[in-house]
């Protein structure tokens, strides 16, 4: 209950940042001063800022809110061997791949997983899950975190940014002509909106969104095959493949929905359903480890 009135919370203070925004602008309708055709101009803008500017307020965001969704506790201090190693790990792989030390963190979960997130590459969260700890040995842990530090070095996360801030983008603003023209066009409206308006730029943008998530999971599964290449990289061929076939044999237990693409897995689909993966099946993964070249 306490994630979903902080992920309400959040979305309702982006909103209303973005309508001052458009205000700002002087962006405060769609349509041109005579309320008959659309203003593109006015419609770019309004979708832009929403949909470029929500995804940057996200990702601004994005490591308070994984803190608060998982309950990550950052390692300031360490306070036992394992804390100690885990940070000493951490730094280590950070400085190999040429990147400012993450914070470390632990969150409370059986299920083996870790995930990275941040705005800046060396300013990041790296995070691993008290089942990770418990279930994977050293050189599987040390694996996983070079996963996730190749994640950051890769700027995976301001890439996801701006392709999902680019399709939420053009979500919005095809949504709202495909809207404007059957309102115009099969329902005949002359002026201002008709309820065929909001019903069908409703339905569009619930359409095209789904479509367009294809696109943005399509970028995250590849981007998990380089972090896999970079982990090997930075901890070793065969720890990365022990590591991922630790995870095969882990109880799964997703990371809270916002935050699924940024964990290390997020369990495996079959049929239609593997278009909106966010992480690929582990099978393929190690298969392509096995097949990478070592340099």
């Amino acid at each position: 209950m306490k994630r979903i009135a902080l992920f309400l919370a959040t979305n309702v203070a982006i909103l209303v940042v973005l309508s001052i925004v458009l205000q700002l602008f002087g962006v405060e309708q769609i349509l041109d001063e005579q309320g008959v055709d659309l203003n593109y101009r006015s419609l770019l803008i309004f979708a832009a800022v929403f949909g470029m500017g929500g995804s940057f307020i996200s990702l601004a965001l994005s490591k308070w809110m994984a803190k608060r969704m998982t309950g990550a506790q950052v390692i300031s201090e360490p306070r036992t061997q394992t804390e100690m190693w885990l940070v000493e790990t951490v730094n280590r792989l950070a400085d190999g791949a040429g990147i400012g030390r993450p914070e470390v963190a632990i969150f409370d979960s059986a299920s083996p997983n870790a995930f990275a997130t941040g705005a800046r590459r060396d300013k990041a969260l790296v995070a691993v899950s008290t089942g990770l700890l418990a279930n994977m040995n050293h050189h599987e842990v040390e694996a996983v975190v070079g996963h996730e530090v190749s994640h950051v070095a890769n700027g995976d996360m301001i890439t996801l940014t701006l392709i999902q801030g680019v399709v939420n983008t053009f979500v919005i603003f095809f949504s709202r002509i495909i809207g404007h023209t059957v309102d115009r066009v099969v329902f005949r409206t002359e002026r201002g909106y008709g309820p065929a308006y909001f019903i069908t730029t409703i339905l569009a943008q619930v359409v095209l969104g789904i479509l367009a998530s294809t696109i943005v999971m399509a970028f995250s599964r590849r981007r998990e095959f380089r972090a896999d290449a970079g982990g090997a990289r930075l901890s070793g061929r065969e720890n990365m493949i022990g590591a991922l076939e630790a995870l095969k044999r882990g109880t799964p237990e997703p990371l809270p929905e916002q935050m699924q693409a940024f964990g290390i897995s997020s369990g495996g689909k079959q049929g239609f359903a593997r278009f909106f993966m966010s992480h690929p099946p582990l099978d393929e993964r190690i298969d392509a480890l096995r097949r990478m070249e070592v340099s």
